[in-house]
């Protein structure tokens, strides 16, 4: 148990769609040797295919549409009510294409990973592999970070960069990006899992040092 009373090895995941970060989780919980144990996935799409990903792990699913609910509030409220009944110590963002509320984040400040598929700070937000592209950027990527507030704008602490090929389109490079995302996520959440990586007055610490610039895996060099 950590010093606030949870446990870092409980690990929550928030999808809305595919569910291919979520497999990776998976896949590294079975694999042995990871400190995590994905205790309950949730989805706001009731059809998402990464529910079905969770069921055949044997992992319990809670699926909270917003049409159900009065207002972003309550949803919430919801969402964090059933993430404390399911005593997750470690909430992954992976591809939830909901915006959590302030109260909501701050409900599980410093325990709310996000992957985004950009090299933060630059293009929050959607549509990340076409901007990229759109700029001219000669290296695109994966972050993890911790969630705060500000979207997509919590504190770094991993990242995955390529170049960009010469041929790429969107769909090339969300292909080789997303593939990098599969190597960080389970990284960054193993190490919180473990107590290895926590988050102090905003600034991640990875055994006890402080990442004042996120950590960088290095993929294909040559374009």
């Amino acid at each position: 148990m950590s010093g606030g009373g949870y446990d870092p090895r409980r690990v929550a995941v928030l999808i809305s769609g595919f569910g291919s970060n979520l497999q990776a989780l998976l896949d590294a919980a079975k694999g042995g040797g990871w400190p995590g144990q994905v205790c309950l996935v949730v989805s706001d799409q009731g059809q998402a295919y990464g529910l079905e990903r969770a069921r055949r792990a044997g992992v319990a699913t809670v699926t909270l549409a917003a049409a159900d609910f009065p207002d972003r509030s309550a949803y919430d409220t919801a969402l964090g009510d059933a993430l404390e009944a399911h005593n997750a110590g470690l909430i992954v963002l992976a591809g939830f294409m909901r915006i959590l509320g302030e109260a909501c984040v701050n409900r599980f400040a410093g325990r709310m990973l996000n992957v985004h598929p950009s090299l933060l700070p630059r293009f929050r937000g959607l549509r990340t592999h076409a901007r990229a592209l759109e700029a001219g950027d000669s290296h695109h990527g994966a972050t993890v970070h911790f969630v705060t507030a500000k979207l997509d704008g919590g504190p770094r602490v991993i990242q995955y960069r390529i170049p960009v090929r010469a041929d790429d389109t969107p769909e090339s490079l969300s292909a080789r990006v997303q593939a990098g995302e599969h190597i960080i996520l389970p990284r960054a959440a193993g190490w919180f899992a473990a107590g290895r990586l926590t988050m102090n007055r905003d600034i991640p610490q990875l055994d006890g040092q402080p990442l004042t610039e996120p950590l960088v895996v290095q993929g294909e060099e040559q374009p």
